[in-house]
């Protein structure tokens, strides 16, 4: 019931609902009801190219407004008729390099207003201007998240340097850059295996089931381990099928799939960070997922004391994500307003 009267309330324009951002037909807006967040930005960027982040970050934000009282913005990677389009290439075709235009995610001069930011990015080429946007905010110290294909969400290096120091987005500030797929993409799936000895900690609280069909991501070479400073909560098993009851594969170790970490930003703050290698469109139908990444929410704000395990993750609305992929035309994936994704 509360769903429906908030989809009522911004249907009419309901003045007793404000949000940080004005509403602007390049990114959608939603506010938050009644809640912990009441009063908090949240930002949350969709500009893949794979894995349907234009589905699920709307879905997410509508999870954080309506259940949980965070006033939530979604931007998104858009094309020169400001569509939101996941089709466009992310390399210059060969001989036609002169032709390859950089990518565009309106709104990013906003994220100086967010409390926490959810990064769902990948090899993206962003005008420097923007990509300035983004170091701003990941050198402020405030929180963010991470998800999926975020760790090469970019494709050049950003214009980030510590004490005269190139800062490697993935490597170092997240705690893992995407080195290969862990067994086979599109052909098998991941079951999270949370870590015994972390159960106490908040981003694992009420969360006991986690499945999703994207393959696991290596971060580190082959006998190495995550970086110092990263603890890892879930860990992801290989399955032998893109179906939840599929036998492990045991030929492939778990590895991890979920961890926090701390950022030190160039003025000697810690900015709490949270990545998942996890996180598809179709992976976020596990409800176990959706309340590992709204702990990391909760968490990354200093907001711990508010988590708790009857805190609702359900689907606000209708959710039937499209498959992951590059196969545009089969899957259905086509350049559309941003209004579509409302």
């Amino acid at each position: 019931m509360r769903a429906i009267l908030f989809s009522a309330l911004l249907a009419v324009g309901h003045p007793a609902l404000s949000h940080p951002l004005p509403e602007n037909p390049q990114w959608l807006t939603y506010p938050g009801g009644d809640g912990p967040g009441k009063g908090k930005h949240i930002l949350l960027i969709a500009a893949d190219q794979e894995y349907r982040s234009e589905q699920a970050m709307p879905m997410m934000a509508k999870i954080l407004s309506v259940h949980h009282g965070f006033d939530c913005t979604v931007l998104f990677g858009v094309n020169e008729r400001g569509e939101v389009d996941p089709t466009l290439p992310v390399y210059p075709e060969k001989g036609k390099e002169a032709e390859f235009r950089p990518h565009h995610i309106p709104g990013l001069e906003h994220l100086g207003s967010a409390d926490l930011v959810v990064f769902f990015t990948r090899l993206l080429t962003l005008p420097r201007f923007e990509m300035e946007h983004i170091v701003k905010y990941v050198d402020s110290g405030k929180p963010f998240i991470a998800l999926r294909t975020a760790n090469h969400g970019f494709r050049d290096p950003l214009p980030y340097r510590i004490n005269g120091q190139q800062v490697r987005w993935g490597e170092e500030v997240l705690g893992g850059a995407f080195l290969n797929h862990h067994g086979q993409w599109l052909a098998d799936s991941t079951r999270g295996i949370l870590v015994g000895e972390q159960m106490s900690h908040p981003v694992l609280t009420g969360v006991t089931d986690i499945w999703g069909d994207s393959d696991v991501y290596r971060t580190y070479a082959e006998g190495a381990s995550l970086p110092a400073g990263c603890t890892a909560l879930v860990w992801g098993q290989p399955l032998m099928g893109r179906r939840p009851e599929d036998p492990p594969n045991e030929k492939l170790e778990p590895l991890p799939v979920a961890w926090v970490k701390h950022w030190q930003t160039s003025g000697g703050k810690a900015a709490r960070i949270f990545h998942c290698t996890m996180g598809s469109a179709s992976d976020l139908k596990s409800a176990g997922l959706r309340r590992l990444i709204l702990n990391a929410a909760y968490w990354g704000m200093g907001m711990e004391a508010a988590i708790h395990p009857a805190r609702s993750v359900e689907l606000v609305g209708d959710y039937h994500p499209l498959a992951s992929g590059f196969d545009y035309q089969r899957i259905g994936v086509i350049p559309k307003s941003v209004s579509a994704y409302r």
